[in-house]
């Protein structure tokens, strides 16, 4: 077996002491002969070697499940970098005063966790949690999945695209959280609809727990369990960036004005680019 250096693995140090320590133990004063000496050390070098392959492999399991742990926490990859790519834009744009970036997935059926908030520099996850959507985006045969998007009024629809977070206020939700549409047509009607980020019963445990999994459908607004809510209301106010995307385009959805088909993986980023609307 080759000799592995000691400085390969860290964990594997105090094996690699003890190894050179009995060698050269056997090295010194009265003992074998030479002969004996050299087969005596090639078996501690053998020795050491195992006791390093062996820590290194004992402590590299554990990091590499940490990070698929971490890696399964965030975002699929092209979503979280059409939201990434969307975020920089408002930053260079200076539009950015609070720097973090949550990401919604409506992809995903109601009954998982599909809301992300992400420290974009580090992509450190700070919450991660159910969202609804609205009663208009789903078929009433599915409503656990969202189906299609709205800009409308009375749509009851939720919008997709980048948003902007503003103040809090008490509403008739209770704490709840201005958002501010940034695209022309997509989503520019947010404020007008009244669409913000609140808590709701039927995001609650309790409700999932009685209706097998699933939430319940808002007005179109990103409804949240009230046990969460005002934490990551309060992490993401006054200017930070929500990106809500995930539909895969794969139902043509009924269109109406203000609706928005499945678009290419850098259109919401070129969009945001371009210009702004309703930037409050």
């Amino acid at each position: 077996m080759t000799p592995i250096a000691k400085e390969d693995c860290p964990a594997a140090r105090p094996a690699v002491r003890v190894a050179i320590v009995r060698a050269r133990g056997n090295e010194s004063g009265p003992g074998p002969r030479p002969e004996r000496l050299r087969t005596a050390s090639a078996a501690a070098t053998r020795r050491a070697s195992i006791a390093i392959a062996l820590a290194c492999a004992l402590f590299a399991a554990p990091a590499a499940e940490a990070s698929r742990e971490r890696e399964a926490k965030l975002p699929r990859r092209d979503l979280l970098e059409r939201a990434l790519s969307a975020y920089r834009a408002l930053d260079r744009a200076g539009r950015v005063r609070n720097p973090v970036l949550t990401v919604i997935d409506y992809a995903r059926p109601s009954s998982q966790r599909r809301l992300w908030v992400i420290e974009p520099a580090t992509r450190r996850v700070l919450f991660h949690d159910f969202v609804a959507h609205g009663r208009g985006s789903a078929h009433e045969a599915d409503p656990d999945r969202l189906v299609r998007y709205g800009n409308e009024p009375a749509s009851l629809r939720s919008s997709r695209g980048v948003f902007l977070t503003g103040s809090t206020y008490t509403g008739q939700h209770g704490h709840s959280l201005e958002l501010h549409g940034q695209e022309r047509g997509v989503n520019d009607r947010a404020w007008e609809r009244r669409i913000v980020m609140h808590p709701a019963d039927y995001a609650s445990a309790s409700f999932r727990a009685q209706s097998g999994g699933r939430l319940g459908r808002s007005w179109g607004c990103p409804a949240l369990d009230p046990a969460v809510s005002r934490k990551i209301i309060d992490r993401i106010r006054d200017g930070g960036v929500l990106f809500v995307d995930g539909v895969d385009g794969s139902e043509t959805p009924t269109r109406v004005a203000g609706d928005v088909p499945g678009r290419a993986a850098g259109g919401v980023a070129a969009a945001a680019a371009a210009g702004f609307a309703h930037g409050r």
